[in-house]
This record gives C-alpha cells, sequence and structure tokens, in this order.
C-alpha cells in the first residue's frame, strides 16, 4: 500500500507562504539555479539585466564586491554573464530551510554604483531517505490483542518540499498492515498494526522491510528490515498520560535546569508494571547531549548549552519498558521549544573602498561598505548604527543589513590629516548588545596651497666692487602641502635692467633659495637693484608667488675728484690766465676752481688747498717774505686776496690747487690758475678776459663789486652772455622734458645733487649720472637736498661754513635731510 504524508491542501500553503517570503527579501535582481549544477552553469545575464553596457564593464572595474557564499558564482566582466563557478549543495548552504539563496554584492565604479543579486538554489532530488537503522529488532507478546499499534521510526529526507515528501510501503504480510498517521498528527510515529493473532510456536520470528519513496523526479527509496520476534506473557505495555507533551525553555539555562518531569503506568504487576524511562533509538546524538532523562523518575533535565540559534525546537521520543517478561514499551513525545535570549551582539564588516581620501574628493564619495548582521531574532536582531560624532562623513542605507561610508563635507588636509570613523552596531534586546569597528580616513594631499614667504619684501644693503659670488640674502617660503606639493623651488623672474638681463647681476639657487651677485656691483652705475624671486612648489599643477628683492648698493671711495674746465671745451689741466687788478683790496674772489667727485657721501666731500707751485715759481712776493696774497676757500674753492696787492708782487702768479674728497683713503685732484696782475689803466682787459672766463665757468659772484668801473659797454656784454646762457639752459631743460624721445631732465636720466652753503643759498656741488633699478618700468631719478637751516659746522681758513655733504652709506650726513622720488 501507498500512502501520502501531505493532502493537497497543505501543499498550497507551503508554496503560499514561500511566495510571501521572497517578496519580502527580494533584492535588485533575482536568479534561480539547481543545487549540483556543473562548473560554468549559465545563471543570469548579470550586465543586461542591470543595464550596464558591455562596454563599460572593464572600464568601471564591474566586480563582485562580496560573496555571502563564497566563491560558489562568478561574473565574466567580458560579456557580463553570472555563471556557476563551483558545485553547490543546498543541503550543506542551507540545511532543512526552505529558502535558500546566496546573495551577491555587485560594484561599478567611476561612478560608484552597489547593485544587490539574490541567486537562489533550487533544491534538486539527491539524497534518498534514510532510516535510523537498516535493522530493526521488534518484540511482541503473542498474546497482543487484534488492532494494536506498534511504533516504527520513519525515514528521513535532507531534501525538502516535494523532493522530501514521503510515501511507505510494507513488504505483504498476513500478520500486519502499515499505519501512516495524516501530517496534521506530525506526532504520532509510523506504526505497524496487528490484524491477525500471533503463534510464537508457529512463527516464532517474521521478516518484513519496510520502504520509504519520496515525492522527487526520478524517485528515491529507502529501505529498513523489520524483525519481528514473538513472545509470550506480560500482555499490558506502559502508557503514558500524554502522547505529545510542549515545554518552552530559555536558552542558556545551566546545566540541571529541570524540564519536565514524564508519568507513564503499567496495569500489570510485579516486575511487569516497574517501568524504565528512556530516549528512543531514533533520537540524535546532538539531542542526548543536550538533555537528560533520569531511567527511574522520567524527569528530564538540561545537560548541554541550549542555544536558540543552533535549533529552535527540540523533539524529543522518550520510551518507558517494563520489565516484564518480555518487556513491553510505551511511547510519547516532547516538543522542547527554545525562547530566544539577546546573547549575541551584532558583527560589523567593513570594506574599504577609497582609501586614502583626497582632500578634494566630492561630496558623496563612497569611502566603504559596512555589512551588519545578528545572530539573535525577532527585536534581539534588530540592529541600528550610529558613526562618531563631528567627522565628516555619514552612514547611508543601500539594502537591508548594508551601509555605505559617504563622504558628507570637504575636507582640508591641512587642518586634520586624518580621521578615525568609529562605527557602532546596537541591536533592540533588553538590555542591548553593542559592537564596533573603527576606519582609519587618511586624507590625501593636493596641491592647493601656493609657497609663502617668510617676508613681504627683503631690503639688502652691499658695498659696491663686493667680491664675485658673494651672498647677499636668503629667502624663504613655506608651502602647507605635502610632499613634493611642499617641495618649493626658487628662480628669477628675469627682465632687462638697462641694456643687460637681470641673470647677469644676481643668481638664486634653486633648492636653498640664497641670492648671490654675480658680478662686482657699481654704485655710479646702478643705486638700487629691484627685482624679483618665484618660488614654485612641484606639485601638478604647480602654484608659485613672488617676493621683491630690494638691493642698495653702498658708495665707497673708488673715483678720484674731477676738476672742471675752465675754459669753454678746454681741458680741465689747461691753464686759462686770469686778469687781477692790482687795485683789489683784501678778500677780493678774483678765481674760483670748481671739482666735483662721482661718488657720494664723505667720499664726495671736496675740500681745496693750495700747494706750492711747481719748479719752485712761488706765488709769493717779489721779496720772496713776503705772505703768500692769495687764499683758497677750504669748502668753497673760491680763490680770493689776503691783503691788497702792490708793486712787489710778482706780475704772474702760478696757483697750485690740491683738490681732496674725504674718503679713506682720500683721494686727489690738482688744478693750476695763473694770475696775472695788471694796473689800474689795463683793466679793462683784465675784465674783459675774467668776462670770457665767466662764461666758461661761470666766475663767481664776489667779482662783480670790482668791476663796478668798467664801461658800460663791458657791463651790457656780459649780461646779454649770462642772459644768453639762462636762456640756453632753459630751453634744453623743456627740452629734455618734453621730448617724446630723449630722456629729459624730468625723467629718468642725470639727477643734480643739491647741498646748501654756509649762508643758505642753493649751489649746486657736483652733477652725476645715477641710475636706479626697479622691478618694473624705467630707471628713477633721486633729488636729494638739505635744509639750509643746518648746525654750524667747522670754519674755513676764511671764516666760512663747509658745505653740507650727503653720504648714501648712512655713516656721516646732515640729519635734516629732504629725498624726492621722481618716477
Amino acid at each position: 500500500k501507498v500512502y501520502s504524508r501531505v493532502p493537497q491542501n497543505r501543499l498550497l500553503l507551503l508554496s503560499f507562504v514561500l511566495l510571501t517570503a521572497w517578496r519580502a527579501g527580494s533584492a535588485q535582481l533575482r536568479y534561480s539555479v539547481p543545487e549540483e549544477a556543473q562548473h560554468g552553469t549559465f545563471v543570469g545575464r548579470l550586465a543586461q539585466d542591470l543595464g550596464l553596457p558591455l562596454a563599460e564593464l572593464v572600464p568601471r572595474l564591474f566586480r563582485v564586491a562580496s560573496r555571502a557564499g563564497g566563491d560558489l558564482l562568478e561574473v565574466n566582466v567580458q560579456n557580463g554573464i553570472l555563471f556557476v563557478n563551483a558545485r553547490m549543495d543546498r543541503e550543506a548552504l542551507c540545511g532543512r530551510s526552505a529558502e535558500c539563496s546566496v546573495h551577491l554584492e555587485v560594484v561599478v565604479e567611476r561612478p560608484l554604483q552597489v547593485f544587490h543579486v539574490e541567486v537562489e538554489v533550487r533544491d534538486v532530488n539527491d539524497n534518498p531517505p534514510v532510516f535510523p537503522a537498516t535493522r530493526k529488532n521488534l518484540f511482541i507478546a503473542e498474546s497482543r490483542l487484534l488492532d494494536s499499534r506498534l511504533p516504527l521510526e520513519g525515514a528521513s529526507d535532507a531534501d525538502i518540499g516535494q523532493n522530501a515528501l514521503l510515501t511507505y510501503t510494507l513488504s505483504p504480510s498476513e500478520f500486519f498492515s502499515l499505519d501512516v498517521p495524516s501530517s496534521h498528527e506530525q506526532v504520532k510515529p509510523l506504526g505497524l498494526v496487528l490484524r491477525k493473532p500471533l503463534d510464537r510456536e508457529e512463527a516464532p520470528e517474521l521478516h518484513l522491510l519496510l520502504t520509504a519513496t519520496d515525492a522527487g523526479k526520478p524517485e528515491l527509496t529507502g529501505t529498513v528490515q523489520l524483525i519481528v520476534t514473538v513472545l509470550d506473557a506480560n500482555d499490558n505495555a506502559p502508557a503514558f498520560d500524554r502522547t505529545l507533551y510542549t515545554v518552552r525553555l530559555p536558552e542558556n539555562v545551566s546545566v540541571g535546569t529541570p524540564v519536565l518531569t514524564l508519568n507513564a503506568s503499567d496495569p500489570d504487576e510485579g516486575l511487569n508494571r516497574d517501568i524504565i524511562y528512556s530516549f528512543s533509538s531514533d533520537v540524535s546524538a546532538g539531542v542526548k547531549s543536550k538533555f537528560h532523562i533520569d531511567a527511574v523518575s522520567g524527569a528530564i533535565t538540561v545537560a548541554g548549552l541550549i542555544d536558540f540559534e543552533e535549533s529552535q525546537v527540540h523533539k524529543i521520543r522518550v520510551e518507558a519498558v517494563d520489565k516484564g517478561l518480555p518487556p513491553l514499551a510505551g511511547h510519547c513525545t516532547v516538543l522542547v521549544e527554545v525562547v530566544d535570549a539577546n546573547d549575541h551582539a551584532p558583527q560589523l564588516t567593513v570594506k574599504t573602498l577609497w582609501l586614502p581620501v583626497k582632500e578634494d574628493a566630492p561630496v558623496g564619495t563612497v569611502i566603504a561598505l559596512i555589512t551588519v548582521s545578528d545572530r539573535d531574532s525577532g527585536a534581539n536582531g534588530q540592529v541600528s548604527c550610529a558613526l562618531t560624532p563631528d567627522v565628516p562623513f555619514r552612514l547611508l542605507s543601500t539594502f537591508r543589513n548594508y551601509y555605505s561610508l559617504v563622504l558628507d563635507s570637504g575636507l582640508d588636509r591641512e587642518l586634520v590629516s586624518g580621521y578615525s570613523v568609529v562605527v557602532t552596531a546596537r541591536d533592540a534586546g533588553s538590555p542591548a548588545l553593542r559592537a564596533s569597528a573603527s576606519v582609519w580616513v587618511e586624507v590625501a594631499d593636493v596641491n592647493d596651497n601656493a609657497p609663502a614667504f617668510a617676508q613681504a619684501e627683503y631690503t639688502v644693503f652691499v658695498r659696491e666692487n663686493n667680491a664675485p659670488g658673494c651672498h647677499l640674502v636668503t629667502v624663504s617660503a613655506r608651502d602647507a602641502d605635502a610632499r613634493e606639493n611642499a617641495r618649493v623651488s626658487y628662480s628669477l623672474v628675469e627682465r632687462r635692467v638697462g641694456e643687460r638681463l637681470l641673470s647677469s647681476y644676481v643668481s638664486v639657487h634653486a633648492e636653498s633659495g640664497r641670492v648671490h651677485a654675480l658680478q662686482p656691483l657699481d654704485r655710479e652705475e646702478l643705486e638700487l637693484l629691484r627685482f624679483e624671486v618665484s618660488a614654485r612648489d612641484a606639485g601638478v599643477p604647480a602654484l608659485g608667488s613672488n617676493v621683491t628683492l630690494q638691493v642698495f648698493v653702498l658708495d665707497e671711495n673708488d673715483h678720484a675728484p674731477w676738476v672742471l674746465p675752465r675754459g669753454a671745451g678746454g681741458p680741465a689741466s689747461e691753464a686759462v690766465p686770469v686778469w687781477v687788478s692790482r687795485s683789489a683790496g683784501a678778500g677780493h674772489v678774483v678765481a674760483k676752481v670748481r671739482a666735483v667727485d662721482a661718488d657720494a657721501g664723505y667720499n664726495a666731500w671736496l675740500s681745496y688747498e693750495l700747494q706750492a707751485a711747481p719748479n719752485g715759481a712761488a706765488a709769493g712776493s717779489a721779496s720772496g717774505g713776503a705772505r703768500l696774497p692769495f687764499r683758497v676757500g677750504l669748502y668753497t674753492g673760491e680763490i680770493s686776496t689776503t691783503r691788497s696787492l702792490d708793486e712787489a708782487d710778482l706780475a704772474r702768479q702760478r696757483l697750485l690747487v690740491l683738490v681732496k674728497d674725504h674718503g679713506e683713503p682720500a683721494l686727489t685732484a690738482t688744478a693750476t690758475v695763473l694770475l696775472s696782475l695788471v694796473d689800474g689803466g689795463q683793466a679793462p682787459a683784465a675784465a674783459s678776459s675774467r668776462a670770457a672766463a665767466a662764461a666758461g665757468v661761470a666766475a663767481a659772484a664776489g667779482g662783480a663789486a670790482a668791476l663796478l668801473d668798467v664801461n658800460a659797454s663791458l657791463i651790457v656784454a656780459i649780461c646779454a652772455v649770462s642772459s644768453l646762457l639762462v636762456l640756453t639752459l632753459v630751453v634744453w631743460t623743456a627740452l629734455r622734458c618734453w621730448a617724446p624721445a630723449a630722456e629729459g631732465a624730468c625723467g629718468p636720466g642725470q639727477p643734480a645733487l643739491v647741498c646748501a652753503s654756509a649762508v643758505g643759498s642753493w649751489s649746486c656741488s657736483q652733477r652725476r649720472r645715477q641710475r636706479v633699478s626697479g622691478g618694473e618700468g624705467a630707471p628713477k631719478a633721486d633729488l636729494m637736498a638739505f635744509s639750509p637751516g643746518l648746525p654750524p659746522g667747522p670754519l674755513s681758513e676764511d671764516g666760512t661754513e663747509p658745505p653740507a655733504s650727503l653720504d648714501c652709506s648712512g655713516k656721516v650726513g646732515f640729519p635734516h635731510i629732504l629725498q624726492i622720488s621722481v618716477r
């Protein structure tokens, strides 16, 4: 006979439950593959179903990021097909679970996308029904009543669904038939029903074959051989007060905790009613390791660890055997339902994707993928996640217990170089359990900071005629970035200085920033060298900044005084006679020696002295013993009489004037002055001669008093010549200022150094060419003027003060100085 264990309505209900569970846990894509599929079995066109072009799979790093089932499935990145990579045993993966699937997390980058795919592993009928043993011994008293039932141990099938639906058949027998309980009587065991009285003398032993067949295709079967031994006497078996006992037991209870005390009774007397309790032979070893039954009292206690996550229900079959001969047994079932406790903390798995993170990464960049799980159930298994406060990141839930750690705000490596991000998972149990995982997120540098100099401007003072290669200054710039982005190199900002390039004057070391002078500098050519040094980092793209350097060239006494020509176009060494009337009184200015010095300050402060005439030609009187009738102003260079001239004085006087500056050491020059003494009648010729000399060298104004006796024609001639000279100077100055193509007096040309005399009047002490190199544009001219209200200085021989002078080196000079820069 063939019996079915599951009626049709139960199959419909099971199908409805499975469909509901599938809809509740559906992922973005869901495939199905039978277990035991061979390697390379096609599962699905993953890329096509996700809408990803095949040409973008390799560039976007299409891959399976996490495999919950190991390497069972693999994807071909060339065609996007998902295929079976290894043998899948559904029973090993999911056991007896109705639903079995492998969860895949598929990741593509640039931009990052995460997809969740579930592959259902379908059951195939690859496991036959299995009985606890291949041989079963049954003992039945010959006095057993008809229709009495002997329980049998059923077979088990590792498959599920239709593949696990078993039907049983019994080999033909006139004494026994097979009793298969309906599905709602799951606690009622399979049994043999006695249909014909037994006679031990006629048939002391019977051999039966019980076959179990599943509903799979193809069908698989399992058998057990039943050996029935017919016994005498003891015709009442023990009976329990209930056939099914249900107990709720919390997990993790201590060993020895009582579970239940069974009670069975036997109406026989004597040894036939003494009962021994034991677990049935079909109880698994795992159940026996967790529970213990007292053979005499029937009390069941906890003997091992009770873990809800391991098994939620324990089904224990108990038998009570009397001591009669033959012994008879009664059976019952104990269902122990395990109540879950919050005994498992959440588990966190962190898989980093982008580390380190660049400081210019956009908001929303995915840093890591986080998976959370909890082995508990119900509220004890509901997990929530949180991040460390005050970090520029946030958690984004992608699918069930899957999260992405994403950038929530901008980063700045110069402020914070890294973050310790702690992810904390907390379940909803009571008390709640927590778990945490930390991720060090390093911030990678990008070149977003230009080098910054330590000073806004560098000012350097160097003496002229310096040695080639001398060190001027060291510039320093710092970059807040790191590594290559902070490696600074220095260079000159090239430009022209006059007719030459800046790089012919100075150089800068690319690594140390040391600035050197490549050649001796000449203050008379270049007083101020203004240029820029650039600092650039090694980042991509490189960033840079500039700083201005001002190199002031200090004067040295390297130029001797130079006597100005005394005749129009004549050299300074050529002596031009000066006519002096013998009627001139003491203090009368007869001539003036003019000299200039290209240096500055004390090095250009000139003094004048009379020296002995060459070849013994003295400037004394005829007697040779009289005092010299002429002297020279120490600082003015004016030659004047020291007394009234008389007939004893020689008619021709040769004066040698020594011009000396105040440098260390002092440099000198000489000028020869020829004086011709004339009588009063020859005064016109002498005056005419002095007028001609005044046109070439601008004679001193003090001689005007001696010319009052000159006739009117000579006075008109002098005024005309002077007016012509002044007009020429005015026209020349105007042309220099407004001529577009020439350097004018108002432009960067030849500035004049003007000093105050002893009485506060203005006179030109020297005229020189100054060149100043700025950072941009043409050179500039500086006008230095001394205030006439100066404190008294040392007196010369004639009682006058020496003129104030400008010392550009900063060593000596008067405090009241006005500097006007004309650009």
